[in-house]
């Protein structure tokens, strides 16, 4: 494998936070890529992790950029200092849960060098069951397509365009394509992309920066693209919304309607005017309130 600091084509940027052992084998599946031409460097961010990641990572693999935050600063502050200070040509938000196949970078370093039209990309995420992982396949969270998702519509009738739009069911997984958005666990950006849109926004915590970040990309008239032609292994679950602990999906659950309901009064507000976010602000404020007083 190829590695060296300077001027690498791929920069991979792999935030941690108490998860040591999944950052294990999330940096030794992926530092056995097949490269071929390319040159790649990891760069691992800690958001002041206590269960010894950092000197896991550092004797474990001293060939990888080490950052430490010193404390939580979430998905967006905590990546952002690794964005900084990549050389790279393309970046790549890269999760902890995740394990790397031994072409999947080189795959997705030639895709996007083929494709200049795009300002971002992923590959095929496969949940450990080995369906896909949905989030890595989505449409913009429109007042529709939330509704259409929150109603369980779009699980009644995925294939359809009126009702599948929040995930996109309905186009054709087994070649590459345009998506609205894809998730953080594997965003692979161009370098010219994000001096145009710029880093995360720090103002999300958890949950919709990802969704953001896509908005500015395709705002700027740049393409997001699929394709299936590589995969990675996303060990999903492992924490938040499917925690085994209920205060913990509880908060997580709650995290993740402020963010997006955040993400709707940044880029929304304006275009669908004040009766519909009067309308969506109360769903937002009535759908939090019941899980901070009743945990439902």
């Amino acid at each position: 494998m190829h590695m060296r600091k300077n001027n690498p084509d791929l920069s991979v940027v792999i935030l941690n936070y108490n998860t040591r052992d999944l950052t294990h084998v999330c940096l030794a599946t992926l530092l056995q890529s097949e490269l071929g031409p390319y040159v790649m460097e990891v760069i691992v961010v800690d958001n002041g992790s206590a269960d010894k990641s950092e000197e896991m990572v550092k004797k474990e693999f001293p060939g990888v950029i080490f950052i430490q935050n010193g404390k939580n600063l979430g998905f967006a502050a905590g990546n952002n200092p690794g964005i900084k200070r990549a050389k790279g040509r393309y970046i790549l938000l890269l999760n902890t849960d995740t394990e790397t196949p031994p072409d999947t970078i080189r795959t997705m370093i030639s895709f996007m060098d083929h494709h200049p039209e795009a300002g971002a990309s992923t590959c095929k995420l496969l949940l450990p069951d080995g369906s896909m992982d949905p989030a890595c396949h989505r449409g913009f969270p429109t007042p529709w397509v939330s509704l259409t998702y929150i109603l369980k519509l779009e699980r009644l009738f995925p294939k359809t365009k009126l009702f599948g739009e929040y995930h996109q069911g309905y186009k054709d997984l087994s070649v590459d394509h345009e998506v609205d958005c894809i998730v953080g666990a594997f965003f692979l950006i161009r370098r010219e992309t994000l001096r145009e849109v710029g880093f995360l926004d720090e103002d999300y915590f958890m949950y919709g920066e990802d969704i953001d970040w896509a908005y500015r990309i395709r705002q700027k008239g740049w393409k997001i693209l699929f394709t299936p032609s590589a995969t990675i292994l996303h060990k999903k679950k492992q924490s938040g919304r499917s925690n085994t602990l209920k205060q913990r999906r509880i908060t997580t659950e709650i995290y993740f309607h402020k963010y997006n309901w955040l993400f709707y009064t940044k880029n929304y507000a304006r275009v669908y005017g004040p009766w519909l976010t009067f309308f969506v602000d109360s769903v937002y404020k009535t759908r939090i309130f019941l899980l901070e007083k009743f945990g439902v």
